[in-house]
């Protein structure tokens, strides 16, 4: 299923990452997240047009890039502790924060990579319904495809916590990241314990990282 969400995630998440807010406007805290997703759109679309040959050559500038404009907008410790469900209550200390720190690692070399699947597609937002008393909220838009292919929906949810603003979930077709993953990992941990899941997605993330420097 992973594998699945990944192709998906392929063609279309660079659409959730380049509506996240970007410095400047997320300084903005009385911006709600639809205003900062239309906002933010077109100047992060610009850059990567103009830069997507050199984020190709070179995947450290790419990932180095979503490090400093993006993932301070990401809530990943929220969003750990939903993947992991009643599994992160059980955990101590120290598998939490090694769990948030590699799942991090793993989303954003999804996510960057996928950037590079841009292809002058046209994101269109829905009407806007959240409230400024949220706490949580769901933007909605959907991806318009060219060549007569279907639209594919996609929705980000935000959390409203004590650092403003933040993502904690993306909705691709219908597939929910933390679902997704939470599905998965749950399975994992029933069958090798959380140290074992955390090593596994360490493993991985460093395999990626020795891959793309050679």
């Amino acid at each position: 299923m992973i594998e699945m969400f990944r192709k998906i995630l392929s063609g279309v998440a660079v659409f959730l990452i380049v509506m996240m807010p970007v410095p400047g406007f997320g300084e903005e805290t009385s911006m709600q997240p639809d205003e900062m997703m239309r906002r933010t759109t077109t100047e992060v679309i610009e850059l990567l047009k103009l830069k997507k040959p050199e984020y190709t050559a070179d995947k450290n500038k790419l990932f180095a890039m979503v490090d400093d404009q993006l993932l301070p907008y990401f809530d990943f410790r929220k969003m750990s502790q939903l993947v992991l469900g009643p599994n992160w209550r059980s955990a101590n200390e120290k598998q939490r924060a090694d769990f948030v720190e590699e799942f991090k690692q793993l989303l954003v070399r999804t996510y960057a990579v996928a950037m590079l699947n841009y292809t002058d597609q046209v994101m269109v937002f829905l009407p806007y319904t959240g409230k400024p008393t949220d706490k949580s909220v769901v933007v909605k838009a959907y991806l318009k495809q060219g060549s007569g292919s279907p639209n594919i929906p996609i929705s980000a949810r935000f959390y409203n916590g004590k650092n403003g603003w933040k993502v904690i979930d993306v909705t691709i077709e219908g597939i929910s990241m933390v679902t997704n993953y939470r599905n998965v990992y749950n399975q994992t941990i029933q069958d090798e314990g959380l140290d074992q899941l955390i090593k596994s997605i360490a493993t991985s993330n460093r395999d990626a990282t020795s891959s793309k420097k050679t």
